[in-house]
Formats: C-alpha cells, structure tokens, sequence
C-alpha cells in the first residue's frame, strides 16, 4: 500500500534535506549529551543540594519515566500534525527545563524539573528518526541512521569530559545551561529550514484516551521496576518486591495495560494500532528490540563499576571507559548503515552484528578477571561496540520500510517505546540480581574481615566500597602512634603514654599491667627498657599480618565485584542470543527507492 501525498518529490531539494538533518542532529546531540553530561555532575549536585541518597538516583528516574511513555504520544500528533511542531515543541519545552534545572535550588524543585525535561526529550529522539523516514526512502535511509548513531557515540565521549570540565570550572549548574546555545542553534536551523513534513493521508485525532490508559500502565511499571529491591537498605528510597507498594504498582499496571488494549481496540485513530503487530515485521522486530533492549545498557551500566573497584580507577576515568566501545559502536553504525544502503539488506547486517555482540559479551563474561587491566578491558570493549552499533537503527529501518509512509510516526514511537521499555525492565532485572549477588559475595568476604580492620576500615556495605590504599595508610599509621607510645611509655616512663596504652582494648593484659606500673611511677627503668625492643618487635610483625590481611581481604573484595560483573554479562550473552533468535524470524522486506507518491507535504 502506497500514500498519496500532496506535493512532489523534488520539493525536497538536497539542501532542504541537508539543513533538516543538521538541526535534528544538533537536537539529537543535545538530547544524548544532557543525559551524561548530567550523570558526570550528580556528584556535585548531591553535595550542593544535600540531596539524600534516598532521592539521589530520582534524578534519573523522574527523567526516564517521562521520557518513555510519551513517546508513542510525540509519535501520533508527529503523523497527525506534521513532525516539525512536535520537535520545535519538544525542544523548546526541553530548553526551558534546562534553564530551570540550573536555578533549582532544592532536590525536590530539581527532580520535578527532569520530568519535565523528559517531557521535551522524548520528543527530540523519537521525532528525529521519523524525519529522517520523511526525508529518505528506506534504501537511503540505513546511511543516514548511521549517522544519527555516530552523534550518540560522540555524545558519549564528550559528556563525560565536558561535564566534569563545566563542574569543576564554574559549577554543575552550568551543565543544564549549556544546553541554551546548542539548543537555540538546533531550533533556528528547524524553525527556518525545516519543512512541515505532514502526511495527507494522516488525518484523524489524537487517542487521549489511549495515551491515558497507556501512562496508568507504563508509570507504575517503571516506578516499581526502579525502587524494587530484594534487600532495601536503611534509609533508602525503595521497597521490597513482596510490599504493598511494589504490589499496588504492578497492580495499577496490570488494570492499565488491560484498559488501554479495551480502548485501542474500539478506538477509531488508536495511539497505537493493535493491527499493527498482524504485521510479521512490526511484531517480530519490537519484540527483538525489546528483548535487546537490556543487553545494550548491560554493556555500558556496570562497566564503570568494575574500572573503579576493581581495576582501581578514579570515578572521572572510569566514566571514560565506554570510550572504546563508543568508539567501536560510532564505526559499525557507519559501516552497516553504508553496507545496507549499498545492498539493500538489513536482515544480514542486523544478524553479523548480533554475532558480535554475542562474542563480546562472551568475551567480558568469561575473560574478565579481578587482575584485568585497563588496556585489555579497552580492547574487549571495542568488540561489544562494534556489536551494538549496526543494530539499535536497523530495527527502526525495518519496521518503516514495512508500513506505509503514513504509519512512519507510530513505527518509529514504537520501535523506541519498546527498546526503552525493555531496557528498564531489564535493567531493573538484572539489577536486582547484580545487587543480590554482590551484597552476598561481600558479606561473605566481611566474614573473613580480620580483627584488625575495624568497622570505621571495613567496606561500606550500602555502597560496596573498599579504598586498600587507604585502609594500609590507615593501618601504618596506626602502628606508627602506638609504636611512638610504647617508645615514650617504655624508654622515657611518659606516664600520660602508659595510661592511653593501658586503656587501649587492643592491649594485651600482660603488657597493661606493666604500662600500669609506669602510669603509677612504680616499674623500675630497668623493666621498662628491657621490655622496649620486644614489644617493638611484635608491633612489627602485627603490623605485617595486618597488611597481609588487608591485601587478602582487597583480592576477595575483587573477586566478589568481578564475579557479580561477569554475572551480568553472562546473563546478557542469553538476552542476545534470544535476540538473535527472534531476528531471524524476521522477514526481510525489499527496501523501497525514492518514489514520486511517497513524498511528505511540504508547508510551512
């Protein structure tokens, strides 16, 4: 089935198409950016603000809870009323929640404004992609959606770099500012050079009805999957799976889904078309892409974590980790998308890649060790780049070039609805396993803790957290003071020194009863010198087990975290094998050339 449009083709001249693109790519850019930029500069702002680590992690929940479920929203009203509203809407509604995050001047002010801001945002990704259908017929489009991949890779490299360059110079409210210039650039070059891009053939209204059932459903669904925890600490903003809050989300879930299937059925413009999924392609590839949608944030969520607690990397570099896998995922978007456009085949680049990505994440599951290095992590990570990065737009390549051009809004809303969805799910998934396993890999560990570690020295278990250097240097100069009392107490008769030692519980008995005497004046010189040299030596040697200790304890402390880490990839290697199970049920459809009827209106 073919759309009728009402103005030709060759409207579409290369400029129009080319100045289109660069204002979608900047508001694409400043989308990607926002999302690291602002995790490079939580830090600061939890100090600035005293935002308790309960509330902490709303910062990025509030913002993906909003950015999700209005995204088959954006998808309708772009078909309905042309995609050049809905981005400027998005983008403007984007850039005054910036401008707001910056002034916030509490935690609760802050993380009302990031949903707002996930309001706009989630017009700016989805809305990007449907253009791109708009401007180019399936055979080109491949080409161009490498490139749209390319500015989330770029975007992942200069986040982290950037936000901490803006932190550390002037202060993280600038993190949000920042978004002014790119953003105004972005919507000049809309505003201006961009066409309306309406369908004629996309008439009807929008299914309120539908977009509300579909929000009962989603935001409980993804609240619950956020603060469900198997063992929720003291003090922290979560529950457990069996509480009656948890139940009553998944509860409300369940009674919204149900709805908004009754609604999109009798429906006469549904939000989302149900028979939509009688379409082999539809159905197959958003179920791929969901179930693919996990394994993709399994790849960069925990890596970090395991740069900075077991390789022993600073909290800045090991942000900067992902670099290779950006770098690997930048190159294989480009590749696949030049190798689809030049063959006219989608299937075989989406199945290669899958490949890939499997022996990447077989690689990271069963090489990584406690002794990796930054160099070999670097390297294994290029592979799961080169993976990831001919997948994510393939999918969306598939289903529009299935559906008729009308269609192009909801195909693509869908396809991102459905990868968002499945990477909350499945990261709350694995999630809940890495902490389960984790906290039980750590308190075994804190079993073996030596006495000589006191709980002020041993690992915080909320965080998972263990500086050896800073427990040694702790250690050392702890038997330092004592060594400097027992020298005083002993050589001099420092009376002050003998009573500290003495009400020292770490003290043994017969030496208190001698340091005793000397607070008292009593023990003859002769007791006290003869007394010194042993006494240092058994400082010594304590000192040396201790250390020991420490080194014993630092090496099953890694082994818990590399276990917990390798864990998650493992898991993730079965979600991409599934992913690429249901991949090849996917039909492959010749990609439609440029064609005279499947032009979008040109107005505005």
């Amino acid at each position: 089935m073919s759309a009728t449009y009402s103005s030709p083709s060759d409207a579409l001249t290369p400029q129009v198409r080319l100045l289109t693109l660069v204002g979608i790519m900047l508001a694409l850019l400043l989308g990607a950016l926002d999302q690291t930029i602002v995790a490079t500069a939580g830090p600061a702002i939890q100090r600035d603000l005293a935002i308790p680590p309960s509330l902490y992690t709303w910062l990025t929940i509030a913002y993906l809870v909003t950015s999700t479920v209005v995204v088959p929203i954006y998808g309708k009203l772009g078909d309905l009323y042309g995609r050049k509203p809905v981005i400027l809407f998005g983008l403007t509604l984007f850039l005054v929640a910036s401008v707001l995050c910056g002034l916030a001047g509490s935690a609760t002010h802050l993380i009302l404004l990031r949903a707002v801001q996930g309001l706009g945002a989630g017009a700016l990704f989805t809305t990007a992609f449907a253009i791109v259908a708009d401007l180019y017929p399936p055979a080109e489009r491949a080409r161009v959606n490498g490139a749209l991949g390319g500015v989330f890779g770029l975007s992942s490299v200069l986040g982290p770099l950037v936000g901490g360059a803006i932190t550390d110079t002037w202060s993280w409210h600038w993190v949000f500012f920042v978004n002014v210039p790119v953003g105004l650039v972005a919507l000049v070059f809309i505003a201006t050079r961009m066409p309306l891009l309406r369908n004629a053939n996309a008439g009807g209204r929008v299914d309120y009805a539908g977009a509300l059932w579909l929000i009962v459903a989603s935001v409980p669904l993804l609240l619950a999957l956020s603060l469900g925890k198997t063992h929720p600490q003291p003090g922290e903003t979560a529950f457990a799976w069996t509480s009656w809050p948890i139940l009553t989300m998944f509860a409300l879930f369940a009674v919204g889904l149900a709805a908004f299937i009754a609604t999109e059925r009798r429906a006469p413009e549904p939000l989302l078309d149900l028979a939509l999924f009688k379409n082999r392609t539809f159905a197959v590839a958003n179920l791929a892409i969901f179930v693919l949608g996990a394994g993709f944030l399994a790849s960069i969520v925990f890596l970090p974590l395991f740069m900075v607690n077991v390789v022993g990397l600073s909290a800045t570099n090991s942000g900067l980790t992902t670099t290779p896998l950006t770098f690997g995922l930048i190159a294989s978007a480009i590749v696949g998308g030049a190798l689809t456009t030049r063959f006219g085949r989608y299937k075989p680049v989406m199945l290669v890649s899958l490949v890939i990505l499997l022996a990447g994440f077989a690689i990271m599951g069963f090489t990584l060790t406690s002794g990796s290095t930054q160099l070999e992590v670097t390297l294994k990570m290029i592979v799961v780049g080169l993976g990831l990065g001919a997948v994510v737009s393939l999918y969306s390549l598939a289903v529009q070039n299935a559906l008729p051009p009308e269609r192009t809004g909801v195909a693509t809303s869908a396809v991102s609805f459905f990868q968002q969805m499945g990477g909350t799910v499945g990261l709350a998934v694995l999630g809940t396993v890495f902490a389960g396993n984790l906290q039980t890999n750590l308190t075994a560990a804190a079993s073996k803790l030596p006495p000589a570690l006191t709980a002020e020295r041993s690992p915080r278990q909320a965080s998972g957290t263990f500086d050896a250097r800073a427990v040694r240097a702790d250690l050392r100069e702890s038997f330092a003071d004592q060594r400097d009392l027992y020298t005083a107490a002993l050589r001099s008769g420092d009376a002050h020194a003998a009573r500290v030692l003495a009400a020292s519980a770490s003290t043994p008995n017969e030496a208190r009863v001698l340091l005793t005497n000397v607070a008292n004046g009593t023990a003859p010189r002769a007791a006290r010198l003869a007394a010194l040299p042993p006494t240092l030596r058994g400082l010594e040697a304590a000192e040396e087990r201790a250390l020991a200790d420490v080194t014993r304890f630092e090496g099953n402390f890694k082994d818990g975290w590399t276990d917990a880490i390798t864990l998650i990839y493992r898991l993730g290697l079965l979600i991409v094998a599934l992913g690429l199970l249901v991949t090849a049920l996917l039909p492959e459809l010749p990609l439609r050339k440029a064609d005279p009827s499947e032009a979008p209106t040109i107005m505005g």
